[in-house]
């Protein structure tokens, strides 16, 4: 509550429920919320990182070490918080990898700007510096990044490699990218001015159990997950005529519910009839569109499939909306909402092959340009964490072709990043200067997190990684898996330039963000889970109340 005395009497200025924090208590306040909602992804990034098992609240368990699905799935109940995962969906959207990087790097711009504060430094000195500072990075990535040829196979298979690493496709991580890198290039095209882009609408992915991950495979077309609707029905047309329907092939029912008295068997025969009739017709619409298959997305009366079957015509019924769409861009087909209006100009065509092994059909174009990639994987969890890295993958494989930069990864550019602008720092005046250095000590959050998750010292490795910047190995970064320091690009570690740029910006101004805030007014108790004890007290560290209701996050 706010009250101001006004002739004597207090004036109510907010309700007795509404809670206020201020100055400084707001900034200690907001940081400590962000700084754990880093802490929660930090031990997952790297080839090393561990994943985390997400259960929520209906009992549905997601297993994973992907940044931005962990924060998704955490019940965070502070604003602040959230906040921070923004950041962590800005980089997925931009970039399609590095979140956890950016969320971790934003966490540490914060706990080294908080030991600004407490230096007496204003926040505004603090957020100039780190905008300085950001600018200064992005200039320098595009200086230290390198021009690749898009056509570099080798190059774009490392790229999607190094973003596979850890996240449950490593074993496989050879097949899965040569597929990652087909794939993209099955949906390039080339604009008039000569520049590559990657249509990724263009790609679908389908998942499957039950098999091992190797045996994953890239298809020309589309596949669906479906029977015929009849066992009589063929389960291969080639050169077929397709056609896409979103109309049930039955019976047509009224708006209103209606009672009829029959006082006749006679009578009854004739609505049978009439249905009959109703059903036959539209099946030979059907026939004299020339269709051969028949994909829709609703019913198919069990008449109706009798007919189809005889006319020799495959139907497949209650197909998903999302495959329809994509058979549109392999078969060249329209998707037609209404059977009676349909005409051969709706037809498309391509070829339809079963493999009854697996259950799925396969369509390819007459000219397709469309591509499905099938991933395998042994349970539910195996497959879902695998589409989620190979989505990953695709995003960083797309982002290199239309870009054409890369850097070495391993924590390399990091360090060196930060060795630049501690040298810039020294031609910033005022106390900006302090907030550039600390911007440089937090970049090199990265590599020394690569090398806690591995089990290194990280004291060593950043002495190590530094000591070998300064005698001008620009691509020095960490072998997490011998721990030791090394040319990283040489090694097959590739990380898009445009995703460590993303990076580097969604984190300066999350962090900025948080700390332009001075004032928190909330209409009820800024914490919602405070449990029998009164932790929730606004400025308190860690997960729990302190956090404004993130204790049930997890």
């Amino acid at each position: 509550m706010s009250q101001r005395m006004q002739q004597g009497q207090p004036m109510i200025v907010m309700s007795e429920d509404s809670q206020r924090v201020k100055d400084r208590d707001a900034q200690d306040y907001n940081i400590q919320a962000a700084r754990a909602v880093a802490e929660a992804v930090r031990s997952t990034l790297g080839p090393k990182g561990m994943d985390k098992m997400l259960v929520d609240s209906m009992g549905s368990v997601t297993i994973t070490n992907d940044g931005v699905t962990i924060l998704q799935e955490m019940d965070i109940d502070n604003p602040t918080a959230e906040m921070i995962v923004e950041v962590a969906e800005t980089q997925e959207d931009e970039a399609g990898d590095g979140t956890t990087t950016a969320v971790a790097i934003a966490g540490e711009l914060l706990k080294n700007a908080e030991d600004l504060l407490e230096q007496e430094i204003h926040p505004t000195a603090i957020i100039k510096g780190f905008h300085m500072a950001a600018e200064q990075a992005r200039e320098e990535i595009d200086d230290i990044a390198t021009e690749i040829d898009t056509s570099d196979e080798d190059l774009l298979k490392k790229t999607a490699e190094t973003s596979m690493t850890g996240k449950g496709a490593e074993v496989n991580k050879e097949h899965l990218a040569q597929l990652i890198v087909d794939a993209v290039s099955g949906v390039t095209v080339e604009t008039d001015e000569g520049d590559s882009v990657v249509d990724l609408e263009f790609l679908n992915i389908e998942t499957q159990t039950g098999r091992a991950v190797d045996q994953s495979e890239l298809l020309e077309g589309a596949i669906v997950d479906k029977d015929p609707v009849h066992d009589n029905m063929p389960t291969e047309v080639e050169d077929a005529s397709i056609l896409l329907l979103n109309d049930p092939i039955e019976v047509e029912e009224t708006d209103v519910d209606t009672e009829v008295s029959v006082t006749d068997p006679d009578q009854l025969q004739k609505f049978l009839d009439r249905e009959e009739k109703q059903l036959k017709d539209k099946v030979q619409h059907i026939v004299d569109l020339g269709a051969d298959v028949v994909f829709c997305q609703k019913g198919i009366d069990d008449l109706a499939q009798h007919y189809l079957a005889k006319e020799g015509i495959l139907a497949v019924r209650r197909a998903k909306k999302s495959d329809l769409e994509f058979l549109t861009e392999v078969v060249g087909a329209s998707i037609v909402s209404d059977l009676e209006s349909a005409s051969e100009d709706d037809l498309g065509f391509g070829d339809v092959t079963r493999d009854d092994e697996d259950g799925l059909f396969y369509v390819e174009g007459d000219d397709a340009h469309g591509v499905t990639l099938l991933l395998r994987g042994s349970t539910e969890h195996v497959v879902d964490e695998l589409e989620r890295g190979v989505n990953d993958a695709l995003d960083v494989v797309a982002q290199t072709v239309s870009d054409g930069r890369v850097l070495a990864g391993g924590g390399a550019i990091e360090v060196e990043l930060a060795s630049r602008l501690r040298d810039y720092a020294d031609s910033v005046s005022g106390r900006e200067q302090l907030a550039v250095e600390a911007f440089a000590d937090s970049l090199e959050l990265v590599p020394r997190v690569l090398a806690e998750n591995a089990g290194l010292d990280s004291i060593d490795t950043l002495v190590d990684l530094r000591a070998a910047h300064e005698d001008g190995e620009i691509r020095a970064g960490l072998n997490v898996f011998s721990g030791d320091v090394e040319d990283t690009f040489e090694a097959g570690v590739v990380e898009p330039a445009h995703a460590k740029e993303q990076a580097v910006s969604s984190a300066t101004e999350a962090a900025n963000l948080v700390l332009k805030i001075d004032d928190i007014i909330s209409a009820g108790d800024l914490s919602t889970d405070k449990g029998d004890d009164e932790e929730g007290a606004p400025g308190a560290g860690g997960m729990g109340g302190g956090m404004g209701g993130m204790g049930g996050m997890m």
